[in-house]
């Protein structure tokens, strides 16, 4: 055998624990859920074959729709405001601000905290008669609203609690910002650009990559929102909440039908599928990469 056989057997050897572990818990499951998905079955005792029919049930399922227009409405909203505030925050801790560590670890410790302690902490932040919002506002004469338990607010609240944790962006951001040559503000000055002009010109274009990431990643989450609305709301009230992964969760593992399930994932990732494939093509009209 030689050299260079040896060596790729070698980090074959190597890496095969991941190459099987992503076949056993990554593309097996992949396809098996699409395999499912075109039977009929509870896992014990019903496995009939239908083919796309739990597709077509989808196309006439209320519910679904329901679902699917509350996730868009909660992704639309969380992607843009998201990556605002990320950004926002960034700027301002890329200032030389004094303890800058403190303010830094402050702003992304929402983001390491447990999902489902925020949710609880968020439900008595929210809750109408105690909650801490609205005292706050009874304190201004504010009458605050029902928050999680009115149908109006409740996808409302959650979107503003998911900006919350816009930790994770703001730490990428802020890596982003340290990653942009002094000479080109230093260029800027000299050609009388202000803050304003040199956030604009230099900033955000230099930026756009890690701009165009935090997009991405963030377009993908928000499409898999679940626990928020699963812990919070349980999808209420009267389904204002409801998202396509608690959906899929009801039907799978709450009514045992996990062939419609599984149909409804394939659902959820043809949809996110087709917007992180709008976002790679339109790449190329707005984000510039440092050619050397």
């Amino acid at each position: 055998m030689s050299h260079q056989r040896r060596e790729a057997l070698y980090g074959l050897i190597c890496i095969s624990p991941w190459i099987i572990g992503f076949l056993v818990f990554t593309l097996g499951p992949i396809i098996a859920s699409l395999l499912i998905s075109l039977f009929r079955t509870d896992f014990l005792s019903t496995w009939d074959f239908v083919g796309g029919r739990n597709y077509s049930l989808m196309a006439s399922d209320l519910l679904a729709r329901k679902a699917l227009g509350n996730t868009a409405y909660y992704a639309f909203a969380v992607v843009p405001l998201n990556t605002v505030i990320a950004l926002g925050i960034a700027v301002l801790l890329n200032q030389g601000i004094k303890g800058q560590g403190f303010w830094r670890t402050i702003y992304y410790l929402p983001s390491v905290v447990s999902i489902v302690a925020v949710s609880m902490l968020w439900r008595w932040l929210y809750h109408p008669d105690i909650g801490l919002l609205n005292s706050i506002l009874a304190v201004f004469g504010i009458q605050g609203p029902r928050w999680i338990y009115s149908e109006q607010w409740a996808m409302p609240s959650i979107i503003m609690m998911a900006a919350w944790g816009a930790g994770g962006a703001m730490l990428i951001f802020l890596a982003g910002l340290r990653g942009i040559p002094t000479e080109l503000y230093e260029a800027a000055e000299i050609d009388g650009a202000g803050s304003i002009r040199k956030f604009f010109a230099v900033t955000i274009p230099m930026l756009t990559p890690t701009i165009f990431f935090n997009v991405v990643m963030s377009i993908i989450g928000s499409w898999q929102v679940f626990a928020q609305s699963f812990i919070m709301t349980e999808g209420g009230p009267n389904n204002a909440t409801l998202t396509l992964v608690l959906y899929l969760y009801r039907k799978g593992f709450q009514q045992f039908y996990f062939g419609y399930a599984a149909s409804l994932a394939w659902l959820l990732f043809g949809v996110v599928l087709i917007f992180v494939l709008i976002a790679l093509r339109s790449a190329t009209a707005w984000v510039h990469y440092e050619r050397v």
